[in-house]
This record gives structure tokens, C-alpha cells and sequence, in this order.
């Protein structure tokens, strides 16, 4: 059996989860989760603790197993506690606002862009030049940082564009005559 699957799940205090045949529902303090159950995947809940096996010997269920308790993990940690991305602007003129569900960015366009927030994703701007993306579902909030930073990626020479805290830009040297 996979490592990762073997793993019970612990259930915070004031996360409920909801097991049924085909699709499993975690509630918490910062919204409600819904996943399809594999069905090659058993779920379990015993008493606070959230147990994955595999319905059969094979070694797709096996691995499906381990995916599925990650999976489970991580709603209940986004329910929870929540996950966030945090985005830096490193530019001259570069600009980060957010309005409500909207994103404007100023990133050496000649115009404004304009990135829609999705249902159950959060941004705000701390500064001009931060932005932090929240929200309950890790895979969501990864693809909006990762689509927000695909809008001006940094370039190899001087570094500016949009970056990840934390993110190391390794600069190009400039060509020599």
C-alpha cells in the first residue's frame, strides 16, 4: 500500500466531514469542499480521523490511494486554516490594485490588465507591489498565482515581471562585443 495512503487524516476541531458512496464533503470555517470518490478508492471516517485503503490489490489502486488521501489533506487543511500565494511586482511603474473580485495590474503594457478573481479565490494588495492570492482549495489557488504570473513572467536580463516571494531569478549575462 502506498506510504502516503497509510496516513490517517486528522479532523480539526470545527471541520465536518461528509462521506458518501460517490463524492466526499469537508465544511470548515472558510467554506465548503466537494470531491468525487475514486472508484477504485475506499474513504473511512472514524471518529475525527479520515482513513484511505484501496478497494483492490492493484497497483493503480494502490497508487490512487495515496493520491486521494493527499487530496483529502489538503481540503482539510483549506477549510481550516486556508492556503495563500504571495506575488511581487519588481519593475519601474509596476502597480498591483485590487478591486473587490478584480485584479488591475500595470505591468508595462500600454494598457491596464484587468485578471477576474474565480468563485471561492481571494486577492488583496498589502502594497503596490505585493499581491496575495487566499482561498480554500490549494489547486485553485496555485493556478490563479500561476495565471497571474504568466501575465508578465520575469525576463532573464534585469529581472522584472511578476515573481513568487521567495522565487530566485537567476539574471543572463548581457552580450558582449
Amino acid at each position: 500500500m502506498s506510504r502516503v495512503g497509510k496516513m490517517p487524516v486528522a479532523l480539526p476541531k470545527g471541520v465536518d466531514v461528509q462521506v458518501t458512496a460517490d463524492q466526499i464533503t469537508v465544511k470548515g470555517s472558510n467554506g465548503t469542499l466537494v470531491r468525487p470518490v475514486h472508484a477504485l478508492v475506499q474513504v473511512l471516517n472514524e471518529g475525527g480521523v479520515l482513513k484511505v485503503a484501496p478497494a483492490n490489490d492493484s497497483s493503480e489502486a494502490n497508487a490512487m490511494s495515496g493520491t486521494m488521501r493527499a487530496l483529502l489533506a489538503n481540503m482539510v487543511e483549506g477549510v481550516g486554516k486556508g492556503f495563500e500565494k504571495k506575488l511581487s511586482l519588481v519593475g519601474v511603474g509596476f502597480r498591483a490594485q485590487a478591486q473587490g473580485a478584480k485584479l488591475n495590474l500595470q505591468v508595462g503594457f500600454s494598457h491596464p490588465v484587468v485578471k477576474e478573481m474565480p468563485e471561492g479565490v481571494k486577492v488583496e494588495c498589502p502594497t503596490q507591489t505585493e499581491i496575495v492570492i487566499k482561498g480554500a482549495d490549494r489547486q485553485a489557488v496555485g493556478q490563479v498565482a500561476a495565471e497571474v504570473r504568466a501575465i508578465r513572467p520575469p525576463e532573464p536580463y534585469k529581472g522584472k515581471g511578476i515573481r513568487y516571494v521567495g522565487e530566485r531569478v537567476v539574471l543572463k549575462e548581457t552580450k558582449k562585443k
